[in-house]
């Protein structure tokens, strides 16, 4: 997968075999160390390429109190504290939150049933006075991958995908979300070969 800035996906036309709104789940045997064990929500998926968030790892060395000064927020002790995610190697100064559609706003992107992508600083400044979404992953960066690129990686064995499950995407063990969620395509650990799919 490259690191290169993709243009994001913007057009919400999907093709019959978009993921988006799924999880992609990286195989045993991927080969690049940022996506080992990854979970990623697809946020878009067309012909113009694909975009998503890493759910399941964090980004160390920054909190969510330190970001928020480092925004100009004026808060004294947040509401509530959101972890710091990876959302990818893409433009990892960027952030994006991931949240449940009880929050919707301007700027506010849905994605799915009951998931919608949200990039504004307002809807860390709604979080942090307790105003904000009641789930909610805060990530730094995406996934990016050109026209076709995710596709040809899928038939290159190098993700699984499966439809999301809210209740593994907004859990705040990140430990277990990878396992989790290959367990929802029935999948052991012990059974999966890191040879799948070829003869």
């Amino acid at each position: 997968m490259k690191a290169t800035p993709q243009p994001m996906p913007t057009s919400s036309k999907k093709p019959l075999n978009s993921l988006t709104g799924q999880f992609l789940i990286a195989m045993p045997q991927m080969p690049d160390p940022r996506f080992e064990k990854s979970v990623i929500y697809i946020c878009v998926h067309n012909a113009e390429g694909a975009m998503g968030l890493v759910v399941n790892k964090l980004f160390e060395g920054i909190s969510f109190t330190s970001l928020l000064h480092q925004l100009d927020i004026e808060v004294t002790q947040p509401a509530r504290e959101l972890t710091v995610h990876f959302g990818g190697p893409v433009e990892s100064g960027r952030g994006f939150v991931l949240h449940s559609a009880d929050y919707n706003r301007e700027g506010s992107v849905p994605v799915s049933d009951g998931v919608v992508l949200t990039a504004t600083v307002d809807i860390l400044r709604a979080v942090a006075e307790g105003q904000g979404p009641q789930d909610a992953i805060l990530a730094l960066g995406y996934a990016g991958w050109g026209p076709g690129q995710l596709d040809q990686e899928m038939q290159q064995n190098g993700w699984l995908h499966a439809p999301a499950d809210n209740r593994i995407l907004f859990d705040t063990d990140q430990e277990r979300k990878w396992e989790r969620a290959l367990a929802s395509l029935g999948i052991n650990l012990s059974m999966l070969s890191a040879d799948i799919g070829h003869a």
